[in-house]
């Protein structure tokens, strides 16, 4: 004992040492290393410390549409309060329209490949052949006491520089005036925003979003978040409260953020009358504007102005529609806290899809969003038909999907559905959840069609929807440009940007609530970082660490392998072996009456590798345990009773390698030989002392015919090939259903 313990000491030293002189970089090492280090602000636990704070900006707002012209002027005053405990000499707010602008160094550089053979529309993308005029014209910026305020703008941001220090604690009040043409949306690629022109009457659908200057988000973790807006990365942004008056023609209808507070101004007493339907009907949505009555208001091409009045509290921007084209239905929506208001605007150009089936999937989308996180705690939730979009902002989103000559395919339909559960979902993440886009577009876009897909799952079960096969070709990929998860929003290539950042995040958080946390666990902790930080700015240590901590789970080696790295699953079945006890110099029906015990022999080396169990169960021999074997212990194991238990049982051992690099929990399905099928599944910790491979031991009372790996692809297996024993050259079911999906 004393030998044993002295070699202990020796090899606990002499890994010590090496600990110290080489740090271990393992898979199951803590991830302390790649996440900011709590602080008063942010705690080890992911929720806010006692020292959190946020900054906070209210708007008043005025704008006007020039539909002549296509150019919208607006006046503004911002009330900002620096709530930091930093002094601040100048501030920076953003200008996202000048992304637009000529010479803009992001204007083709998203997809900037030419072919062969190309479109005018995408050579248009990529040479501005046709010029137009885009960008902000700002006219002043004062501060309260009417004095001009020195401003230096650099590209999408513009410095405002103070006359006097906003000392913390205070609050500063900043005045612009600005215009800026309306561009068509047709001329971009990623368009967010803009006009649709309709040729056939003659009318426009304006969508006005990232159209005032708006104050850039000053943290505790980067001070200013001043990053340039380059098209894939979104927005940053402060909550605050908004009282906005837009002026349009007179026969438009606006579809906005915030209440309507002038509703008897600017609709009529039937619109009212409706509109009053609308709120006590819960069981379908009432037409506020018919089809009829569209198509009237598509020919009056009014002159005269009118100005829809609005306001809205504790958000993070604002964005509205206008148009004479829209149709308009609205349903109530009965949440636990609170009764919602689900609204549809569109065109005739989207019935008769868009009257059957946006509202409703509004109304799916704060139901399931609401008991997975949080109740919609906004009055509205709007969605707006349009051409080639998908795009949130708080209470209104945009979305695409039509029918051609009045009829869609079942495909285009779940995608029009799918996209407007994911754009009303954003409301969550990240108009409520606050996070970053600029920086980690996967915080909102993953988090977010995680919640869209589990929506889609629960409320369409005959739509498909994403699981974890749906990342294998993308994590199957080229490793020499692959990028992990935690890649800024920029740095994405763009042809990859929606596995990375949309589906691989989504697959993640479903294996961490199928298969490795628990559905029940997984939805208190998912809940707790959702309710942790709404209205808040939270950052993905802030989300990994909420997992851990509610979970009471160690995630530090999916969270490493699976956001941090580009590596991928492949395990692979390498062998299984197969014992079967008996009595020696017995029968099978008289097993009593030996004290050794070995396996039926056969003629196979126990050396040697299977291929299948044909050659029959392996030889062993099971002695009594030895004295010496029990050290200091005086009591002793019942030998008979183990041999007991054994007697006739079949034991196999399975050697799985780790080809891919990342570890996961091994599911096991094992086929009997009568037919029947039950699966064991292991923890991803069996691979915490062997990361290359393990073996392990099951007992089971039926001969096995059959032994395959994740059965259920629950862990996104990328080689499923390797993935049974006997081991053999036929398809696997996996490589056929990727076949058959290919061939659709």
């Amino acid at each position: 004992m004393r030998l044993i313990y002295i070699l202990l000491v020796t090899i606990f030293s002499f890994s010590n040492f090496q600990a110290q002189t080489q740090p271990w970089k393992g898979k199951f090492e803590p991830i302390d290393n790649l996440l900011a280090p709590p602080n008063n602000y942010r705690t080890a636990s992911g929720a806010p410390g006692r020292d959190y704070w946020l900054q906070r900006a209210n708007y008043k707002i005025k704008a006007t549409i020039d539909e002549k012209n296509n150019v919208l002027t607006g006046e503004e005053t911002i009330t900002y309060f620096n709530n930091s405990p930093d002094d601040l000499n100048y501030v920076w707010m953003q200008l996202e329209q000048n992304v637009n602008k000529k010479g803009n160094e992001d204007f083709g550089s998203i997809n900037n490949n030419i072919k062969d053979s190309i479109t005018t529309r995408q050579m248009q993308f990529l040479t501005r052949a046709i010029n137009f005029p885009a960008g902000y014209a700002i006219n002043y910026v004062k501060d309260g006491d009417g004095n001009n305020l020195k401003t230096m703008v650099n590209n999408t941001m513009m410095k405002v520089k103070l006359n006097s220090v906003l000392k913390s604690g205070e609050s500063t009040t900043i005045s612009i005036s600005w215009s800026y043409p309306i561009t068509d949306r047709s001329m971009f690629l990623l368009s967010r925003e803009g006009y649709e022109y309709f040729p056939e009457d003659d009318n426009t659908v304006y969508l006005i979003a990232h159209w005032f200057p708006r104050m850039a988000v000053y943290n505790d973790t980067e001070g200013w978040q001043n990053q340039q807006f380059q098209k894939l990365g979104e927005f940053a942004l402060e909550f605050g409260d908004y009282e906005v008056e837009i002026t349009v023609p007179e026969d438009h209808i606006v579809a906005s953020t915030g209440m309507l507070l002038n509703e008897a101004s600017v609709l009529t007493k039937t619109q009212q009358k409706r509109f009053a339907e609308a709120k006590k009907s819960f069981d379908k949505p009432v037409l506020i504007i018919t089809k009829e009555e569209a198509e009237v208001n598509e020919k009056q091409k009014a002159t005269k102005l009118k100005t829809w009045k609005f306001n809205a509290s504790n958000v993070r921007d604002f964005a509205f529609a206008s148009s004479r084209k829209f149709i308009w239905d609205a349903q109530a929506v009965k949440l636990p806290t609170n009764t919602v208001m689900a609204m549809s605007f569109y065109p005739k150009e989207g019935l008769p899809v868009w009257e059957e089936e946006s509202t409703k999937a509004v109304m799916h989308a704060l139901e399931v969003y609401s008991e997975a996180t949080f109740d919609y705690p906004y009055p509205v939730a709007i969605s707006v038909n349009t051409s080639n979009i998908g795009m949130e902002f708080p209470m209104i989103s945009f979305n695409g999907g039509r029918p051609k000559n009045g009829k869609i395919s079942d495909g285009a339909k779940a995608g029009m559905i799918g996209t407007i559960i994911h754009e009303v979902g954003h409301n969550w993440f990240p108009m409520i959840v606050n996070s970053d886009e600029r920086k980690w577009m996967w915080m909102d876009e993953g988090l977010n069609t995680f919640l869209h897909q589990r929506t889609v799952a629960e409320r369409y079960p005959n739509f498909n929807s994403v699981t974890p096969k749906s990342i294998v070709p993308f994590m199957s990929g080229d490793t020499n440009i692959l990028r992990p998860i935690m890649t800024t929003s920029d740095n994405e290539l763009f042809n990859q940007f929606g596995a990375n950042f949309y589906l691989k995040p989504t697959v993640g958080l479903q294996m961490l609530r199928n298969s490795i946390i628990g559905k029940e666990l997984f939805d208190e902790a998912f809940k707790e970082y959702a309710n942790r930080w709404k209205y808040k700015h939270p950052n993905p240590s802030d989300l990994f660490r909420t997992l851990e901590d509610a979970t009471a789970t160690d995630l530090d080696w999916f969270i490493r392998g699976w956001f941090f790295t580009t590596e991928k699953v492949d395990m692979e079945l390498s062998n299984v072996k197969w014992f079967k006890v008996f009595e020696e110099n017995s029968n099978i029906e008289d097993q009593n009456k030996s004290s050794k015990i070995k396996v039926a022999v056969n003629e196979k080396s126990a050396n040697a590798e299977a291929k299948d169990f044909r050659d029959g169960p392996e030889v062993i021999t099971m002695a009594d345990t030895p004295d010496a074997a029990y050290g200091q212990f005086l009591s002793r194991m019942d030998d008979k009773e183990v041999r007991k238990q054994l007697t006739g049982k079949n034991i196999y051992e399975i050697s799985v390698k780790n080809v891919g690099g990342l570890v996961m929990p091994i599911s096991i399905e094992w086929i009997f030989t009568d037919g029947s099928s039950e699966i064991d599944t292991l923890p991803a910790e069996v691979w915490r002392r062997n990361e290359y491979e393990i073996k392990h031991t099951f007992i089971k009372e039926k001969e096995v015919s059959k032994v395959n790996l994740d059965p259920n692809f629950e862990f996104a297996d990328t080689n499923m090939m390797n993935n049974g024993f006997p081991k053999t050259e036929t398809k696997s079911e996996f490589d056929s259903f990727k076949e058959k999906k290919k061939g659709n």
